[in-house]
């Protein structure tokens, strides 16, 4: 079975950058670690694409997926943090991504 890849990518509102990191580190953070390993990694943009944060996710497969999200979802701390979140963003693009049959996956 191959694994899948959720790549999600948050637009910050403009000036509003630090706010998210604050949150994420006093909330988003330590709310998202109870959770099952799933994160790969979290990235901001340095030249280009500013004000985003992109974050990937490796998966089993869709039930690994969906019942992952369905435990962050269900978890108060996690949907407090999303409360506050939500109004510093401008907008959120999830893709599906699977390895490539050649060259290193993660």
């Amino acid at each position: 079975m191959t694994a899948i890849y959720e790549l999600r990518t948050y637009t910050v509102t403009v000036g509003k950058m630090n706010d998210v990191i604050a949150l994420y580190q006093s909330e988003g953070w330590p709310a998202l670690s109870k959770h099952p390993d799933r994160l790969c990694s979290y990235f901001t943009g340095d030249i280009g694409a500013l004000n985003q944060i992109v974050h990937l996710w490796k998966f089993k497969d869709d039930a690994d997926r969906r019942a992952f999200w369905a435990g962050v979802f269900n978890d108060p701390a996690f949907m407090n943090f999303a409360r506050q979140l939500r109004p510093l963003l401008q907008k959120q693009e999830n893709k599906i991504l699977l390895g490539a049959p050649w060259g290193p996956n993660l």
